[in-house]
């Protein structure tokens, strides 16, 4: 792995986590490392996901993809927002 796709990987999951953040319902507190790590973590699954549906590879931009991973952004980030928000009001 080159500097420059690991670059790609970071703006990328910052990207989808901040999208994953937008389409997700109501107010998520998690701070900004924690949304660029569940953007990586979607973008991984959501290729995945694509390959397994036969859509990973199209031509031009793989959109079907791109909604893929940020669905799993958007659920990931829900999930992440309530396991973190229970253990900081703790």
């Amino acid at each position: 792995m080159t500097i420059d796709s690991i670059i790609g990987a970071l703006i990328i999951g910052l990207i989808l986590g901040l999208l994953g953040k937008l389409f997700a319902p109501g107010k998520q507190a998690i701070p900004i490392w924690l949304t660029l790590l569940v953007g990586i973590a979607a973008a991984f699954i959501g290729s995945w996901i694509a390959k397994l549906l036969g859509v990973q590879t199209t031509p031009g931009i793989d959109w079907i993809e791109v909604i893929v991973q940020i669905i799993v952004a958007a659920i990931g980030v829900s999930v992440v927002a309530g396991v973190y928000g229970r253990k900081s009001v703790s």
